[in-house]
């Protein structure tokens, strides 16, 4: 029996299919080499398939390509308006700010107002979170 390789990285998977497959197996025994040395839950039939087809195709990278992610509504722009809003009056509290931005949902204000510009509200003022040694420390 082989010894079994726990957590391969998927281009190492793609590698073992390209290599398979240049060598004229069958799909359905690519598959099942990988399942014997790298475990069950390596890489479904169908996604050696696709592999397989790909590489067929004319393919010659085994990594993933990029994707496309959704383009955020947070820009710089965005976060310096939130900031200057926040310095005309640090007693508002945030969903004041819903107001004057309605073009972010709340969950994202809230984000670049704590995570992005550093701001937590202290006695009902936003003001900028500066953590020394001695705080950290504790």
């Amino acid at each position: 029996m082989f010894k079994a390789i726990a957590d391969p990285a998927d281009c190492e998977v793609c590698s073992v299919i390209r290599f398979l497959n240049a060598k004229k197996v069958k799909t359905a025994e690519i598959h099942r080499q990988l399942v014997e040395i790298y475990g069950e839950n390596v890489m479904t039939d169908g996604m050696v398939r696709k592999w397989v087809r790909q590489f067929n195709d004319g393919r010659t990278s085994v990594h993933n390509e990029a994707r496309s992610r959704r383009p955020s509504v947070v820009n710089d722009g965005l976060v310096a308006k939130v900031n200057e809003k926040i310095r005309e009056n640090r007693r508002l509290p945030i969903r004041m700010f819903f107001d004057e931005f309605p073009q972010i949902s709340k969950t994202v204000l809230h984000e670049i107002v704590t995570n992005r510009l550093n701001y937590r509200e202290l006695c009902s003022r936003w003001v900028p979170k500066v953590l020394t040694d001695v705080h950290k420390t504790k």
